[in-house]
């Protein structure tokens, strides 16, 4: 009895009785993935030197076997770094920061951005300490079962279309842009070595200036994704736009590179192959039904769900291009960029189907010229006026087309 009396104590009283369990860690060369087998409390991630290592804690889970190497991680490892807390150690072969933690949808995974960085940008990471990421607040890890007390029921989670939708300004009838503000609240972004500048006051200050000049000219219809320090998950961002009806969604960053000399801007449209993986999610997703470019699917069959869709996302995409091309020609007369100044990839801020998009990398945080920019008033007030240049000219154009 009294063996019996001591399980049942153990299995009260320790955190670990009910923690989730880590099943895999995925690793490719920008990205780890954790995913677990019911909810956990929250995550969290830091960098170390000497030997090189980037840490992940999650609280609320229990470590499972360790995961293949790939790109910079030459080996990863789990332990339990507490009752409570399961961590996972990646060994780098090179320095990177992170970025873009998030959970999924469903609370049962994490995944974290990283990307290569200067040996200076490494140590300024290291130096920042631990930044935190919250599941959704229903998806959180429950109280244990065994212990009593009150329990008080969650609301249902929120749906990324049930969030509340930021301000519109500008004259109506006018077509409307959507400038997200990259990172924000516990996500600082990239650190520069210059002053530890944090990536996402930049792009805040930026998104702003743009805001501002584009009301001054009354022109277009203009929303933030965010107004102050907050943090939003990537797919609210675009989603965003979405349920706004927005003609043009522009993702402001900063970037960052182990050569300090590189510099100048750089613009990202969706890839053909990232921009296929989501068409396939978004069929899948509630069987296609959603509005996409203002036409319900639901109604159609599988193949006409299929057909209309390819035709809005490619259409979508050569629009995200063609603007692309407006934003070198009239941004270049206020910023630098690269020579490789258009780029393909898979941001998931550019998935929208219906939206046309481009990410905007104003610049380099680990160059000292490109650092006084974004942080200066004046350098800030340049980018802004060469994008909302590139905006009226993109309406514009497209008013005359129509003609």
């Amino acid at each position: 009895m009294s063996v019996v009396l001591a399980m049942i104590a153990f299995l009260i009283g320790s955190p670990s009785a009910w923690a989730a369990a880590i099943e895999r860690v995925d690793v490719t060369p920008n990205r780890v993935t954790i995913a677990f087998d019911d909810y956990v409390e929250d995550a969290s991630a830091f960098i170390l030197d000497n030997p090189r290592r980037l840490a992940i804690d999650i609280a609320g889970a229990r470590a499972g076997s360790s995961g293949r190497s790939s790109g910079p991680v030459t080996q990863v490892r789990q332990g339990q770094y507490n009752d409570n807390t399961a961590r996972i150690v990646l060994d780098l072969a090179r320095p990177v920061t992170f970025a873009n933690g998030q959970f999924g949808n469903d609370g049962r995974s994490f995944s974290l951005e990283y990307r290569p960085a200067s040996h200076l940008a490494f140590a300024s990471a290291a130096a920042a300490g631990r930044a935190r990421f919250l599941p959704p607040v229903a998806f959180r890890a429950r109280p244990p079962r065994a212990r009593g007390g009150l329990t008080v029921p969650l609301p249902p989670a929120r749906r990324i279309d049930e969030a509340p939708l930021p301000r519109v300004q500008g004259p109506r009838g006018r077509p409307l842009v959507v400038i997200d503000a990259g990172h924000g609240g516990h996500d600082p972004g990239a650190v520069s070595p210059f002053g530890n500048r944090r990536e996402k006051d930049a792009t805040l200050a930026i998104a702003l200036a743009i805001r501002d000049q584009l009301i001054a000219s009354g022109r277009v219809r203009v929303a933030l994704t965010r107004e102050d320090d907050r943090f939003i998950i990537l797919n609210e961002r675009y989603e965003i736009a979405r349920r706004l009806n927005a003609d043009l969604f522009i993702s402001v960053h900063v970037d960052s590179a182990e050569n300090p000399q590189a510099n100048g801007a750089t613009i990202y449209t969706l890839s053909e192959v990232a921009s296929d993986r989501e068409a396939a999610r978004l069929a899948r997703r509630e069987n296609a039904a959603n509005i996409i470019n203002g036409i319900n699917l639901g109604g159609e069959d599988e193949d006409v769900r299929s057909i209309l869709l390819d035709l809005t996302r490619r259409e979508t995409m050569n629009v995200s291009t063609r603007f692309a091309d407006v934003l070198y020609r009239q941004g270049r007369t206020t910023m630098s960029f690269r020579n490789d100044y258009h780029r393909f990839a898979g941001f998931v801020v550019l998935k929208a189907p219906d939206t046309p998009s481009v990410l905007l990398e104003v610049g380099y945080l680990t160059n000292e010229e490109d650092v006084a920019r974004v942080f200066g008033q004046a350098g800030q007030r340049e980018i802004a006026r060469g994008v909302a240049g590139a905006i009226e000219t993109h309406f514009a154009r497209r008013v005359a087309d129509r003609r």
